[in-house]
């Protein structure tokens, strides 16, 4: 993605060099044939591995799609006598349609998912399958459709369901590796959802309103799962961006709701499979009010503006919850936790792989629960989705999730939020363009504390090194060799949080070759 942006950038200062060009550029210009004006566009991004590791969950009926925490209720686990290797495979296509009628300001957009482990079922319904002999799976899945509407230059209306993302920029016309390393990075809210969306993209600032409705319960009744969001970003300099933002959750659903069985909201086993904090209402009707309050700064996002780059985010989520107590509504646990990240690099080369970086994570713990009536740990959206909020461009795969998956999406933290008992973290990367857009490598090392030690464990989580080569075969498309391996610590030492699994746990490692083609 990094390469895509650079590809980008060298696009525009080609176009920027053009308009400024002398008079006599022009007739070479009008002899270049131009561009049809499509109505009708298509892209699509193919990904496919080979993966070892002795990471596997242990229950059956989990071979499509794996989610969430390390030992937690995926039945996720280590082993150090099997060693499972699998390949898997996605594309994603995208449709984009915007009739010359409305002369580009209406544009559809709709965007699938096929995903599926080779050899895995035929003849069937079902996401995440569909590679067996005969395979004629039924198995497409909905990512995006959704309407963009622009009155006039600069403003946009997306209508319907669409990019949910914690970054200042525009989801449709940014690159997802800047939207990474941008705003809140997708920490807090990184998914998709359905609602209605209102933006202003100037030349030195932006704004966004949005409204959500993460579940629709009875359509008569006020018992719905809504997402409301402000963000404001403004520009300091050439380098510079500056923002902040309001985000608001009013959960009335109880629980219900969400993927599949799991549900969602504070009381639903979702949590559990997410990593997140799960709260002890012990089946009482709920009603929640949880906001957001933040800020973020950026500094030089593309990387070739300077030398020096980095993100930074505050960020603070508080509320209140009612519990309902002989059929009356009474005062229940307050909320209150922080958040907190820094990536700061150097890019010491002429390309953006040229760099050296670090990524350092910190979150507020709750070392009693709700016992005292207040939850001092962070939230995310992964209280509402599975992933809804994604921590994955750090530089880790095994200690903090990755992006490189398909059906596995499987960490020993896999949200900021530690289970509720808060997380410091450290990454640390050096990567290097051998052969300029041609040929890189990278390595890394990762490591972590709990800030609240589980009962009968310890605070250190562990600590991971990984290794990256990449060989671009052709425009956008790159063959990749993965590797990396993790040292586990004394956080496991508790049974609540190795799931009660025989000790001592096997180190975890994973080793892959990724193909990828962004086709358009």
């Amino acid at each position: 993605m990094i390469r895509i942006f650079a590809t980008e950038v060298l696009l525009l200062v080609m176009t920027i060099s053009f308009g400024q060009a002398p008079a006599y550029f022009d007739a070479l210009e009008k002899k270049l044939p131009e561009k049809a004006n499509k109505e009708f566009q298509f892209l699509a991004f193919f990904y496919n591995h080979a993966i070892n590791t002795n990471v596997y969950p242990t229950n059956d009926f989990l071979k499509g799609q794996v989610l969430g925490r390390l030992y937690g209720q995926n039945t996720t686990t280590t082993t150090d006598s099997l060693r499972p290797f699998y390949f898997e495979q996605r594309i994603l296509p995208f449709f984009i349609y915007s009739p010359k009628l409305f002369n580009g300001r209406a544009i559809l957009r709709a965007s699938f998912e096929i995903d599926f482990t080779w050899g895995d079922a035929a003849y069937g319904t079902g996401g995440n399958f569909g590679a067996a002999p005969s395979a004629d799976q039924v198995n497409l899945q909905t990512q995006n459709i959704e309407l963009e509407l622009i009155p006039k230059p600069g403003y946009a209306i997306n209508l319907g369901l669409q990019r949910m993302y914690d970054t200042p920029h525009n989801p449709y016309r940014t690159f997802f590796e800047q939207m990474l390393n941008t705003g809140y990075r997708l920490h807090y809210w990184g998914t998709d959802g359905v609602g209605v969306s209102v933006r202003r993209d100037a030349d030195y600032h932006k704004w966004k309103l949005g409204y959500y409705q993460l579940y629709e319960n009875n359509i008569q009744k006020s018992d719905d799962v809504s997402l409301f969001e402000i963000n404001y970003c403004h520009s300091i300099g050439l380098k510079g961006r500056w923002g902040g933002s309001w985000y608001h959750v009013r959960d009335r659903a109880n629980g219900q709701g969400g993927p599949s069985v799991l549900g969602q909201g504070l009381n639903s086993t979702l949590n559990d499979y997410n990593g997140t904090y799960r709260f002890p209402f012990a089946g009482k009707p709920y009603q929640a009010n949880v906001s957001w309050l933040g800020t973020y700064f950026s500094y030089n996002e593309s990387q070739m503006m300077g030398q020096l780059f980095l993100n930074a985010y505050a960020n603070y989520n508080f509320g209140k919850t009612k519990l309902e107590e002989n059929e009356k509504l009474e005062d229940g646990p307050t909320i209150g936790g922080f958040g907190a990240n820094l990536r700061l690099g150097y890019r010491y080369g002429q390309t953006p792989l040229d760099a050296f970086w670090l990524d350092a994570i910190y979150t507020s713990g709750d070392d009693n629960g709700i016992e005292d009536d207040k939850y001092s740990g962070v939230m995310t959206g992964n209280t509402w989705g599975t992933p809804a909020g994604l921590y994955v461009n750090h530089g880790g795969y095994l200690l903090f999730p990755h992006a490189n998956v398909v059906n596995r999406y499987v960490a020993a933290v896999t949200d900021i939020s530690n289970l509720g008992l808060g997380v410091s973290g450290l990454s640390v990367n050096f990567s290097k363009d051998f052969i300029p857009n041609k040929f890189s490598g990278k390595i890394g090392a990762v490591a972590a504390l709990s800030n609240v030690e589980p009962e009968n464990g310890g605070s250190f989580i562990g600590w991971e090194a990984n290794a990256k080569l990449a060989y671009q075969l052709g425009v956008f498309m790159s063959v990749e060799l993965h590797a990396a391996h993790m040292w586990l610590g004394d956080f496991y030492d508790s049974p609540a949080i190795h799931g009660n699994k025989p000790t001592p746990l096997a180190n975890p490692y994973t080793a892959f070759v990724a193909f990828r083609w962004l086709m358009f």
